[in-house]
């Protein structure tokens, strides 16, 4: 098959630590031939069909110099088997229009996962809201009165931009309320910006997990992302400690209820955020992970994706 991944500029991947990365090099072990651009290399001309600059690439596996460049041609993208959209964070103005883009590409025929349109309709955070028995005490808001009242009731909280990533402008604000009006000033721009607001996990120091669910079915393993130091933050990107593990029977609960749901709506793959037994966010454009886990448990997370993408496919065809 033609797949094509849409991703980050494929200089940039660290291919010791890229999901993206090992996708591709486990299409390309059972035949597929593999494609790449970026979402500014998409275009759609009037009367015409969405198309792209791509470059078929071949991966080498060594550093620098991973893949090579096998041709560069302007590609319809109805025409591939199946696109991957591997677009890192942040979802912002451009990811949005390169998802409108994609869903006219499947009009035409084109196999997109995950489905743009899922992209769109579940905003990383803020999708959790639609599970309550799955959450701890969340506030999503930007009246800022709301939010000291949400303050005062739990004491110990956490407060995140909805759009923020690798755990940037997190903060943890305690029972003393030391600089809550600040954090609120920083986040909330004047009323501007909504602002996520959780009661405070004490559990993070057991790490952050991040439970993959690939085609609607949990990997058996998490990677658990532990604060070091006196940071609040697990994110590997943060300076967290990624270990492996099992999946607890809470873990499988989670994926177990989450996974139908979301496999439904088009997102083959997803990867949850669980603290203790509660879920903080819902993560849809390009999770990771895959590496640390198969490294240190030897679970081929590549393998299980591509599985996965081309049992979608053939659904599809």
């Amino acid at each position: 098959m033609k797949l094509l991944f849409i991703a980050d500029p494929l200089e940039s991947f660290n291919i010791k630590k890229d999901s993206t990365f090992v996708m591709m090099r486990e299409a390309q072990s059972r035949g597929h031939v593999i494609y790449a651009c970026e979402p500014q290399h998409v275009s759609w001309q009037t009367g015409g069909k969405v198309q792209a600059m791509v470059r078929q690439i071949r991966l080498t596996g060594e550093k620098p110099g991973w893949f090579t460049v096998e041709q560069e041609s302007v590609v319809v993208l109805a025409d591939f088997d199946g696109i991957v959209m591997r677009k890192d964070p942040p979802f912002d103005s451009e990811f949005f229009y390169a998802t409108h883009m994609l869903s006219q590409a499947e009009r035409e025929g084109a196999k997109v996962f995950n489905k743009p349109s899922a992209l769109r309709d579940h905003p990383e955070k803020l999708s959790i809201m639609e599970f309550p028995q799955l959450l701890g005490p969340t506030l999503v808001t930007r009246d800022p009165a709301q939010i000291r009242a949400f303050h005062a009731e739990h004491g110990d909280i956490i407060l995140k931009p909805l759009d923020g990533m690798g755990g940037m402008g997190i903060f943890r604000v305690g029972k003393d309320g030391m600089n809550l009006g600040s954090i609120i000033e920083t986040l909330n721009h004047q009323g501007a910006t909504s602002v996520m607001v959780q009661r405070f996990l004490p559990a993070i120091a057991d790490g952050d997990k991040r439970v993959l669910i690939i085609g609607g079915k949990p990997v058996p393993y998490c990677l658990a992302r532990i604060p070091q130091g006196n940071e609040v933050r697990g994110n590997l990107a943060a300076g967290g400690k990624g270990v492996a593990r099992p999946l607890t029977a809470r873990d499988r609960q989670i994926a177990d209820i989450l996974g139908p749901v979301l496999v439904e709506r088009g997102l083959l793959l997803v990867g949850v955020d669980v603290i203790g037994d509660s879920v903080t966010e819902i993560n849809v454009t390009s999770p990771t992970c895959f590496q640390e886990i198969a490294d240190q448990m030897g679970c081929d997370v590549a393998a299980l994706f591509v599985d996965a993408l081309e049992a979608a496919i053939a659904q599809k065809s």
